[in-house]
């Protein structure tokens, strides 16, 4: 962890570290247990990562496990992602057997020590099955788009998520009809961690000097593991339309997470359709390169997060943070962070990426007005001390389960 609590005061104030200090007072006399899928990749772990340091600071007795499985139950998870995105996919008998497999065994040998079991998305969803032991409140953090799933794999959810003290979503669209209080709260970043803290000019031209790029000509990027909801083919499709107007180059940077098995497949979908252009790059990163990406984007002159399905998407804010003009896709937790018009621009297709990307480019004032707004934006909702706000409250309000108000 890169920086104390009270490092954050400069940029949050010191009114907000002091509640904090408050809410935890409440609250650490209870163990909060994080579980998900991976330690390493994508925005839970990168969360997590954050949080959890900050939580143990405040003297809150915290904890992160992560459940186990084999390739097998990775494919059908990544396949019940799909399905909770919308995507037609059938969930057969074979499926829900190795799901059951692999939840049976880490219900086994998973330690529960929390009084607060916090469980991260569905692959772990199962471990519900263990509620019967006494003295602990259990939450479902849901961090993906589930608002028009498919039927079929809703219908294999619901029965684990409705037996839940709580579910929480990112945004209201992801509301369900279920029995338990539902809370809202979207992910965060962390302004001081290597992704996101301040780098100089030489840091960032060293950067771009190693993948190749010319920081004298305009760069578009897109930061996200290689999924078809991000829609990486989308954004070279609009990079092409907008390079017949703008000597332009394209990054296309990001990596993997071991719950993911398809990343390799539509990495190598993406290197196919780039390969005969040397002004797209493409940058299949390991992990813990997140001095690069934040090098990356700040050399960028506008930051694409063309989703087709998101739960929310990290990558929006950090390059909002850096006061970097977003143009993203109409979807899901991209419509919390852009405000068209004002932080960045929402679109529907490749071509409307590239009307933006082109009108982007032909006004300076436009993209430095956007910049500062989105980083004012990040600011006041998506940084992490505010994550550690609402953990604290969703587990206070376990204590009152009756209570619309609670005065503490």
């Amino acid at each position: 962890m890169d920086g104390k609590l009270q490092d954050y005061a400069e940029i949050v104030g010191q009114e907000v570290i002091d509640e904090l200090y408050v809410l935890a007072e409440k609250t650490r006399h209870r163990h909060l247990q994080n579980i998900n899928s991976t330690a390493v990749g994508g925005g839970v772990a990168e969360i997590l990562t954050r949080i959890v340091p900050l939580l143990r600071e405040l003297g809150v007795p915290v904890s992160w496990e992560i459940i186990k499985g084999d390739e097998a139950f990775f494919s059908v998870t990544k396949a019940l992602h799909n399905a909770l995105h919308g995507a037609p996919v059938e969930i057969t008998p074979e499926m829900i057997e190795i799901f059951r497999a692999a939840t049976e065994m880490n219900c086994r040998e998973m330690e529960l020590r929390g009084d607060v079991v916090l469980i991260h998305d569905p692959q772990p969803v199962g471990l519900i099955d263990r509620k019967a032991e006494a003295g602990r409140g259990w939450i479902w953090r849901c961090h993906i788009d589930i608002s028009q799933p498919a039927p079929a794999a809703w219908e294999f959810l619901k029965p684990y998520v409705e037996r839940y003290d709580a579910s929480i979503f990112s945004m209201p669209d992801f509301a369900r009809d279920l029995p338990n209080p539902q809370y809202m709260i979207p992910p965060s970043i962390d302004p001081l961690s290597e992704k996101n803290k301040e780098l100089t000019a030489s840091q960032i031209d060293a950067v771009l000097q190693k993948y190749g790029l010319d920081p004298a000509r305009p760069i578009l990027t897109q930061i996200s593991r290689f999924d078809r909801l991000k829609d990486p083919l989308g954004v070279i499709a609009a990079y092409r339309m907008v390079k017949r107007r703008h000597d332009c180059q394209l990054v296309l940077a990001g990596g993997g997470a071991a719950d993911d098995p398809e990343g390799v497949e539509v990495l190598r979908e993406v290197e196919q359709q780039a390969a005969e252009d040397p002004d797209i790059h493409v940058l299949a990163l390991p992990p813990f390169s997140d001095l690069e990406i934040n090098a990356l984007v700040r050399g960028s002159t506008i930051v694409l997060q063309k989703s087709v399905r998101e739960g929310f998407g990290l990558t929006v804010s950090e390059a909002l943070w850096k006061r970097k003009p977003v143009i993203g896709g109409a979807v899901g937790g991209i419509k919390l962070q852009v405000i068209n018009g004002i932080t960045g621009f929402l679109v529907h297709s490749p071509e409307g990426a590239a009307t933006r990307a082109m009108q982007l480019l032909a006004d300076p004032e436009l993209r430095k007005r956007m910049g500062e707004n989105g980083r004012e934006h990040v600011r006041q909702n998506f940084l992490v001390t505010r994550h550690v706000k609402d953990y604290l409250l969703a587990m206070l309000a376990l204590d009152y389960p009756d209570h619309d108000l609670v005065n503490l």
